[in-house]
């Protein structure tokens, strides 16, 4: 079992930034691929990004190249989600994940989640 913590979120103005993280616990030892989703209101969960054990592969759905940066510290068993020119269409509660499996773009790829941390930009 993986337990995942995220932290970071909150109210923020559009064109700020945020930090996300996420810290995993437990049998940590296995190579995973983590992964951030966002579900907005009334919306289906929808993949934001994923990075790889060793970090040298990064992946972000369309909506937020060139704004959101993951990265992962395995030693300290975190990955993180820079946020940076926020929009208030990126209102959404984000979720961190991780999986062992080859495809890591559907929720359906992922095998642990954390609670969710809820992210809120105004106009």
């Amino acid at each position: 079992q993986v337990q995942l913590v995220e932290s970071g979120g909150g109210l923020v103005q559009a064109g700020g930034s945020l930090r996300l993280s996420c810290a995993a616990s437990g049998r940590t030892f296995r190579p995973y691929v983590m992964g951030w989703f966002r579900q907005a209101p009334g919306k289906e969960r929808e993949f934001v990004a994923f990075v790889t054990w060793s970090g040298g592969s990064t992946y972000y759905v369309n909506s937020v190249k060139g704004r959101f940066t993951i990265s992962r510290d395995n030693a300290k068993n975190t990955v993180y989600l820079q946020m940076n020119s926020l929009k208030p269409e990126d209102t959404a509660v984000y979720y961190c994940a991780a999986g062992y499996g080859s495809t890591w773009f559907s929720p359906n790829d992922y095998d642990y989640w954390g609670q969710g941390t809820q992210v809120t930009v105004s106009s």
